[in-house]
């Protein structure tokens, strides 16, 4: 999260609760798999193809192939617009995600629950491509482990001397993700898939915030 304003360390915060949102919805959809964590549903994979449970299995993959075709998409978005403002393609990607989303809860309004997840597990594939610096991703919003980490390494260096409040930065991932499951798996307990809408406008709303946040012009390795 180096070279990164506060500004868009809020956004990447609020980015990693719309990810928590939506994967707890997944996770209850799809009785305990995942749409954003995919080590998760890489383990979960494994155990079954190890217990010769090829059907328990099926769903797992399926949903790690859409998340890496929404990466892909991600990724395309990016290189498509890199002529433009670092600000034209973090909004890109933001337009794609909400749009997914929004088709998500629309196939969800109508009980189309395999569609809904095709288009979550996308989304949460494609919002990773938000931050990226030469072609790699600087802040990963949908997996906490390398924060959870990093946090852990910035707080031990903080008792050996060195920066008082580096961990901050990744604690507030971490809190952004759970806050953000707790409340999506709240929604679903109240509203079903129909949570999904929350999610959608919450997206819109982000697109918008990072229009204004990022800078137009400067300085590229330090906002892309």
């Amino acid at each position: 999260m180096t070279g990164y304003s506060r500004s868009l360390i809020g956004l990447a915060i609020a980015l990693a609760g719309l990810a928590g949102y939506v994967d707890a919805i997944g996770f209850i959809v799809l009785s305990g798999q995942f749409v954003s964590f995919m080590s998760g549903n890489m383990t979960q994979m494994s155990v079954s193809i190890a217990d010769g449970l090829w059907a328990a299995a099926r769903v797992p993959a399926a949903v790690i192939v859409l998340f890496l075709l929404g990466i892909a998409l991600g990724t395309v978005i990016t290189y498509v617009t890199e002529r433009y403002s670092v600000r034209t393609r973090k909004v890109s990607v933001l337009s794609v995600v909400t749009a997914l989303l929004v088709l998500g809860a629309i196939l969800g309004s109508f009980d189309i629950v395999p569609g809904a997840v095709t288009a979550m597990a996308l989304s949460m594939g494609a919002v990773n491509s938000v931050f990226q610096r030469d072609g790699e991703v600087t802040i990963g919003v949908t997996y906490m482990t390398g924060a959870l980490v990093k946090m852990g390494q910035r707080l031990t260096g903080a008792f050996l001397g060195g920066p008082r409040w580096a961990w901050l930065q990744h604690f507030g991932m971490c809190a952004g993700l759970i806050g953000g499951a707790v409340l999506g798996a709240l929604a679903h307990r109240w509203i079903g898939i129909h949570a999904l809408w929350p999610a959608a406008g919450t997206a819109a709303a982000l697109t918008v915030v990072a229009w204004r946040v990022t800078p137009l012009r400067g300085n590229r390795s330090s906002v892309s």
